[in-house]
């Protein structure tokens, strides 16, 4: 008995990784020795516009009219591929959470801004509202609490902006 051995235009490793792909195994095919790596991909742009700034400013004045509660503003252009700002604003009420996403969705549409898409509306825990290169949430306070978008978006900055006192939780004061 004779044993061969192995020819160098060997087609085991190909056979062996066709039968692994069939099985749905990933098989590691190894590399010609004069190969070379592909470059790690580039980094997305860092978007350069303030897209969308105007229209979440402009909802959140509509969200304060309505009484809205601790309003934060995310820039998330370079984090989120989605959309550019991301509006955080809570209600005390189902009711005060479904008039706060009513009053924003009307007078948006009133200054000209297309909504994308209205998810959770009228169960009065949480509302979001698609306008493409900003998102508002109107959650009732304590659900806010729970879902903690604020700490899931911890690396977006916070957009400045002009909180009234009224608009402010009290340690003291029940949410609902």
């Amino acid at each position: 008995m004779t044993t061969r051995s192995p020819s160098k235009t060997s087609t085991a490793p190909k056979k062996k990784a066709h039968a692994a792909a069939t099985r749905g195994i990933a098989v590691r095919m190894p590399r010609a020795r004069n190969a070379k790596a592909l470059p790690p991909p580039e980094e997305p742009p860092i978007p350069i516009g303030n897209e969308g700034l105007e229209g979440a400013l402009a909802a959140l004045e509509l969200a304060l009219e309505k009484k809205a509660l601790e309003p934060v503003l995310l820039d998330v252009r370079k984090l989120c591929s989605f959309c550019n700002y991301q509006l955080v604003v809570s209600g005390r009420s189902d009711r005060q959470v479904d008039a706060i996403s009513d009053g924003i969705s009307a007078g948006l549409r009133e200054a000209g801004f297309t909504s994308l898409g209205k998810e959770g509306a009228k169960t009065g825990q949480w509302s979001l509202l698609d306008f493409g290169d900003f998102v508002v949430h109107v959650f009732l306070h304590t659900a806010r609490e729970n879902y903690d978008l604020e700490g899931l978006w911890n690396d977006a900055p916070r957009v400045e902006i002009d909180v009234p006192d009224d608009a402010r939780v009290r340690t003291v004061e029940p949410y609902a």
